[in-house]
């Protein structure tokens, strides 16, 4: 197999996840801030000019993150990180989906749509007017979340889940871009330091 690679968070959640199980891939870069995702090379690789792309043995192509994550961990044997029982799993997924939707997209298209708006203007539909009001979205479903995560280690209590992966790679970003980890949140700032220290945090 090999993971079509570049800069940013999308990437390092599966690189991240993937040290977290001990797994190890053919590499190959993709030039994202110089558009070849865009190109026609790259589109046949993935019609939606997105990365990373987990290219198989076989020749077929699995994109879009979470999806990657859940295959490569349920071709290893499954793992906590998704989960090892069926309510583990339906924990994983209801958490990576209230992640991803009230905090991951609200930040990333905050960045996109202000600070990112040379480089998306070309490649999407940009809404510069939107971008304070999706930043302050993110910030308040992150202050939601705090509250959540009271008397917790992780996202999923005391299992570290890809919920974890998810929400630390694009809270790293986001102090990158201009949409710094509020410190109010006490428990979300420990849980981050918490995250931050594992091995994985550096893939």
């Amino acid at each position: 197999m090999k993971l079509y690679n570049s800069v940013g968070p999308n990437p390092k959640v599966v690189r991240m996840f993937m040290a977290e199980r001990g797994i190890e891939l053919e590499l190959e870069e993709v030039d994202l801030m110089g558009g070849a995702n865009r190109q026609a090379e790259y589109l046949k690789v993935n019609p939606a000019g997105q990365l990373p792309a987990l290219q198989l043995d076989n020749g077929e192509v699995i994109s879009e993150i979470t999806a990657i994550c859940e295959y490569l961990d349920e071709i290893e044997g499954t793992s906590a990180l998704i989960g090892s029982t069926p309510e583990q799993r339906a924990e994983t997924r209801m958490w990576v989906r209230r992640i991803d939707h009230g905090i991951l997209e609200n930040l990333a298209n905050g960045f996109r749509y202000a600070e990112g708006q040379a480089l998306f203007k070309d490649r999407m539909r940009l809404i510069p007017q939107a971008a304070d009001d999706l930043k302050t979205l993110a910030q308040e479903k992150v202050m939601w979340l705090d509250g959540q995560m009271d008397g917790k280690q992780f996202v999923c209590g005391d299992r570290f889940s890809l919920a974890d992966v998810l929400l630390f790679v694009f809270l790293e970003f986001g102090t990158q871009v201009g949409q710094a980890l509020n410190t109010e949140n006490k428990n979300i700032a420990a849980w981050y330091d918490r995250v931050k220290s594992r091995a994985s945090a550096a893939a």
